[in-house]
């Protein structure tokens, strides 16, 4: 029995995209703990990976939801208060930049994949946000998204994306002080380079996890469980006093100067 019980709770998890995303470990974790699971995929092209990938969870829901489409977002609450009635826990790990954007100069950014990524990294969270409130404010509730360190500092290669993890991280902040009053908490997590699919895209990062490895103070790179049990932890009870906070699991990079 896991000493963290989420029995008799709904998790709704945005990001599942493969085996490898830090979403699906999440979705496990979250599961193995007693939670239902309401999973979204992307559109109707990808829902057979979908059905597939969550085959080993306990009758999850599956929701078709794309950030960038008109009503999307709306319907999967919809859906959720009519199929399961309410929601206790989120998880909000979406992000998305165009592979010539991950790379080269930061300057030669165009406006078009500048706003693309900042609308699905960023942006995404305020209306889930927005529309989640109601229904994890009847008893309370917990958001979890998804950030890294390059919303502070430079990472060679991260470009965009450590823009729009810092507009995440502000939002995180934000939407923590407007929805803490129907007692609603929103945490991210910064996790340190970790192996997914995703990863692999961006120029530098085999760079990031080296140097992550050697200088961090635990001298290790960190795993896609770290971050789950993270999300494990912020997504109970024992987290009841957590709200607005960026919680590092990047085995101590973060504190290093050097």
């Amino acid at each position: 029995m896991y000493s963290i019980d989420l029995r008799g709770k709904t998790a709704l998890v945005f990001g599942v995209a493969n085996q490898r995303s830090i979403a699906w470990f999440i979705a496990q974790k979250l599961s193995e703990a007693g939670a239902r699971l309401v999973i979204t995929y992307q559109n109707e092209r990808l829902k057979e990976n979908a059905i597939k990938l969550t085959k080993s969870l306990e009758s999850p829901v599956l929701l078709e939801c794309d950030v960038q489409q008109p009503g999307h977002i709306e319907n999967v609450f919809k859906n959720i208060q009519n199929k399961v009635g309410g929601l206790d826990i989120l998880i909000h790990s979406i992000a998305y930049a165009n592979r010539e954007d991950l790379g080269g100069e930061f300057s030669k950014t165009n406006k078009e994949g500048f706003l693309l990524a900042l609308e699905i990294s960023a942006y995404s969270l305020i209306p889930i946000v927005r529309n989640a409130a109601p229904l994890l404010s009847k008893q309370g509730g917990t958001v979890v998204s998804m950030t890294f360190q390059a919303s502070e500092k430079v990472f060679p290669g991260y470009n965009v994306m450590g823009t729009a993890k810092a507009a995440l991280e502000n939002e995180v902040k934000q939407l923590a002080y407007e929805v803490g009053e129907q007692g609603v908490r929103v945490n991210a997590i910064s996790a340190g380079p970790v192996d997914t699919l995703s990863s692999r895209v961006i120029k530098g990062y085999v760079d990031m996890k080296r140097a992550a490895a050697e200088r961090s103070p635990l001298r290790k790179n960190i795993s896609l469980d770290d971050i789950a049990g993270t999300a494990l932890y912020l997504s109970s009870d024992l987290s009841s006093g957590v709200t607005g906070e960026i919680i590092h699991v990047d085995a101590g990079y973060n504190i290093m100067g050097i």
